[in-house]
């Protein structure tokens, strides 16, 4: 067992990503994601590692490329409207073929929208993170340890695929406070850096250009291996926990905070005889497509998506792979409104019973 402690959320996963070796933070103030900049400003100069507060989203982006680009572990976090300015960034760091770590602690939108907790970039995240049709591998946490346990390894899925991670949390989870059992700290060395990295071509004759800029016949075949590596991705990288689901007659699906609510929820249910069960998707993307298309639908009667937003919006991805075997049904609160044991109760008995109490 690592070092145990009591932290936020937003600190675990700050304190995780210098244990993973990140020597490199840039980003700009914003709620509910304060504490991570906040915590690395301290934190990284003991370990001689390098803070910057940008002048913006979009220039602090832009000093992770260039981080990136020497081989240091760098990263970012912002929350869903610094998330949309650093979009162009996030985009050129795909096509470079840059790794780096963005993390989202999401509030309620769209526009500048409430600085309270919501899961409403759940879109952004897997579908419009940037432009130019890329996709990056986006974690969803429930607890402060897992956060910590992926921001650990997220430098790692990045490195090998040379390409972005983005972990996605709502802004409960960042600043709930629980006990923490942190991973023990890499020393990642210049010599470590990447082959590819700027870094390690000192006296050596360039040979290429780390660049996201390319002539119409290497961009198309950029654009064809990177569809090679999501489809690896569906097959190897999917994580997903499945909850009481043998005999499930409904089964909720939820991430993120939600999905410790509609746990909750589960159990109390059973206690009263309906059997109902959990799909929890911890890769958002790739999304944990046969946990729902493999499900015995002739045992199966509804799909419920819960989620803290509205509309949902991961129910396009759901009745996809339902392929209108049973009904899907959603219930959320949006706006910063938060999910509470008592609603996501109620909701999901309401749809198993007609509202027959």
């Amino acid at each position: 067992m690592g070092e145990k402690r009591f932290m936020k959320g937003n600190e675990a996963i700050a304190e995780a990503a210098v244990r993973a070796g990140c020597r490199f933070f840039a980003g700009y103030p914003i709620t509910p994601q304060n504490e991570i900049p906040e915590y690395l400003s301290r934190r990284l100069p003991e370990v001689g590692g390098a803070y910057v507060q940008g002048e913006s989203e979009v220039a602090s982006v832009n000093m992770v490329y260039g981080a990136a680009a020497m081989g240091t572990r760098s990263m970012t976090s912002s929350s869903g409207p610094g998330i949309s300015l650093k979009a162009e960034g996030i985009s050129y760091l795909a096509a470079a073929m840059l790794p780096a770590v963005i993390v989202n602690i999401s509030r309620g939108g769209p526009g500048l929208g409430s600085i309270q907790p919501a899961q409403s970039d759940y879109l952004q995240a897997t579908k419009a993170l940037g432009h130019g049709g890329f996709h990056a591998m986006v974690f969803a946490p429930n607890s402060a340890q897992e956060a910590a346990d992926i921001m650990y390894a997220a430098w790692d899925y990045a490195e090998r695929d040379r390409n972005p991670v983005l972990v996605l949390m709502d802004g409960c989870l960042g600043n709930i406070m629980e006990a923490v059992d942190l991973p023990p700290m890499r020393e990642i060395k210049p010599e470590d850096a990447p082959e590819w990295s700027l870094s390690r071509r000192n006296g050596r004759d360039y040979q290429g250009n780390i660049t996201p800029i390319y002539t119409e016949p290497i961009l198309e075949g950029i654009n064809a291996m990177a569809g090679e590596m999501y489809k690896a991705w569906e097959e190897d990288d999917v994580k997903v926990e499945e909850f009481m689901v043998e005999d499930a007659e409904y089964i909720i699906v939820a991430y993120g905070i939600a999905s410790r609510v509609s746990k909750e929820a589960v159990l109390n249910l059973r206690e009263k005889g309906f059997k109902v069960g959990l799909i929890r998707p911890i890769t958002l993307y790739p999304f944990p497509k046969k946990s729902i298309r493999n499900l015995d639908y002739d045992r199966v009667k509804g799909i419920i998506d819960i989620e803290m937003t509205i509309p949902a919006q991961m129910r396009e991805d759901i009745e996809l792979q339902v392929m209108g075997r049973c009904p899907v049904y959603e219930y959320g609160r949006s706006g910063g409104c938060l999910l509470d044991d008592d609603g996501v109760y109620d909701a999901i008995y309401e749809i198993i019973t007609g509202g027959d109490r």
